[in-house]
């Protein structure tokens, strides 16, 4: 089996699609030069318009961007830049973070920002890494209402980390006054944020439109509407794109993006962003009845496929494969080199842990916008007598059963979030990470240490000796970082592709422009 066989698309696909130049097309377009679209590879769910309930994965970004802003954030440039906060500062101690908040920063709705909104969304946030942030932090103190004080209970070097980028949404703000008066479903389904857009209609699975909030405290948006299509089919989206109907269409790979290069108008914008993407072992691995228990059966797995083969056929050779699951740009991070692809050996292994004919392995869980790559790996597996049976689901319920523990077999994982590397540790190392179905002791324990550790140099040390244990025991089998590929069409002057730094999709939005 070789890699490109997951991705193949009918010629005759392409030859129909080649037939409609995006030049031609945009007299055809509905689109004003005050409207932008999207075509979106995946079904938004209204959860992920509220803050508290970020789930870790940058796909929640792409809304939070728009719709909301934070006290502090990632901005082109500054993986930390002033936003709602002006700016902050740490106590000597280094038991509390004082943040100044911006003046006449206003809501959708009107409402004024003060120091009790971003109180009252720190108290309520319940995403990724909640349980973490409230553990570590005594109280938040309103010294004005332009000045709040998180106090610590310890010193906690990653406070920063895990509140002001999105390795969670604890920084995200969300009007007090709003939400105590329509409640959490309420706030879903008509979110009122800060940010440089407000939602004004959202149909489930087909689109959603936002207008611009002229009154953004940085500056007012330069495209009035934006407008987000959801489009699952790979082909259909470049389809679209090609006859003007979109003006980005995200995840386009292997022969759509060499379809993209080959298009007059169109230009393809690859970019290595902060996912990796990685065969998680689930449950199973820690069933002592189950094979996967067995280091020796998880080691085949992680030899069984080509990963130079998947990322030629699936990203055109812009993905990074690596052993390890934290980016390799992040803080702490420690580089590992792949897994070789080794099927005799990964066979070998098989035999010597008692399946020399391989074994059912069951269902293979994965995003059903990455199901070419589950395929594929899972086409590596059964070639070396792991037999799986792919089950692809929309983002939204697949980061929901992994997230609450319903997925019972192996799963394709992957994970987008910023942060730094014990971001990632404490979501998908350890025993109660958000994302983890168990953990060993020493890990758990090193994580702890490194928590309390002051000296940058001896908490590296510390984060490196978990990636080697994880590496050694085969926690999981990596695949890559990935090299995402978005395509633009010819009215775009700024699409916000690759404008903040491992960032996967358009932003900051207020800064996206059409040509004149």
């Amino acid at each position: 089996m070789n890699g490109r066989r997951s991705v193949a698309l009918p010629i005759l696909a392409l030859i129909l699609l080649g037939g409609v130049a995006a030049a031609d097309a945009q007299g055809r377009s509905d689109n004003s030069g005050s409207q932008m679209t999207w075509a979106v590879h995946v079904s938004l769910a209204p959860v992920w318009f509220d803050p508290a309930e970020h789930t870790g994965i940058i796909t929640v970004m792409m809304v939070l961007y728009a719709v909301h802003d934070a006290v502090v954030k990632p901005m082109p440039g500054n993986p930390m830049a002033p936003s709602l906060a002006e700016s902050w500062s740490t106590s000597k101690d280094g038991l509390s973070h004082e943040f100044v908040l911006r003046k006449g920063v206003v809501f959708h709705n009107g409402d004024p920002f003060t120091a009790e909104d971003v109180k009252f969304s720190f108290e309520r946030y319940r995403g990724a890494a909640a349980k973490l942030l409230k553990d570590k932090v005594a109280a938040v103190e309103i010294v004005d209402p332009f000045r709040v004080r998180f106090r610590l209970k310890e010193p906690w070097p990653d406070f920063m980390t895990f509140y002001a980028t999105p390795a969670s949404g604890a920084g995200w703000i969300v009007p007090k006054k709003y939400v105590e008066k329509v409640g959490d479903e309420g706030f879903k389904k008509a979110p009122i944020g800060a940010g440089p857009y407000k939602l004004t209609s959202f149909n489930p699975g087909i689109e959603i439109v936002l207008e611009a909030h002229d009154r953004y405290w940085r500056k007012p948006p330069a495209i009035k509407r934006m407008v987000w299509k959801t489009v699952t089919e790979d082909l259909t989206r470049l389809a679209m794109l090609k006859r003007g109907e979109v003006d980005v269409a995200y995840s386009l790979r292997g022969a759509l993006g060499e379809e993209v290069k080959r298009t007059p108008g169109l230009k393809l914008m690859p970019t290595v962003i902060s996912g990796t993407q990685w065969l998680n072992f689930g449950p199973l691995q820690w069933d002592p009845k189950s094979p996967w228990h067995d280091r020796r059966v998880r080691l085949a797995a992680a030899l069984a496929f080509d990963k130079d083969a998947i990322n030629q056929a699936e990203t055109l050779g812009h993905s990074k494969p690596t052993g390890g699951i934290i980016p390799s740009a992040f803080e702490y991070a420690l580089w590992i080199p792949p897994y070789p692809y080794d099927p005799a050996r990964a066979k070998k292994l098989l035999a010597e842990a008692g399946y020399p004919n391989g074994f059912d392995a069951g269902e293979y869980a994965c995003d059903a916008s990455y199901s070419t790559v589950a395929e594929a790996i899972g086409n590596y597996l059964g070639a070396v007598g792991i037999r799986t049976k792919l089950r692809p689901m929309e983002r939204a319920a697949f980061l929901g059963n992994w997230k609450d523990k319903k997925i019972t077999g192996i799963l394709q994982a992957g994970a987008g979030g910023l942060g730094n590397a014990a971001t990632r540790v404490q979501n998908y190392f350890v025993k109660d990470g958000l994302y983890s179905w168990g953990g060993y002791p020493d890990i758990d324990d090193l994580f702890i240490q490194q928590a309390r550790e002051l000296d940058p140099k001896r908490r590296e040390g510390l984060l490196h000796q978990i990636q080697r244990l994880a590496h050694e025991r085969v926690m999981h089998a990596p695949l890559w970082e990935l090299g995402f590929l978005n395509a633009v069409g010819p009215r775009v002057d700024e699409s916000g592709l690759g404008l903040i730094a491992l960032h996967a999709y358009s932003a900051p939005y207020e800064d996206v422009k059409l040509k004149k």
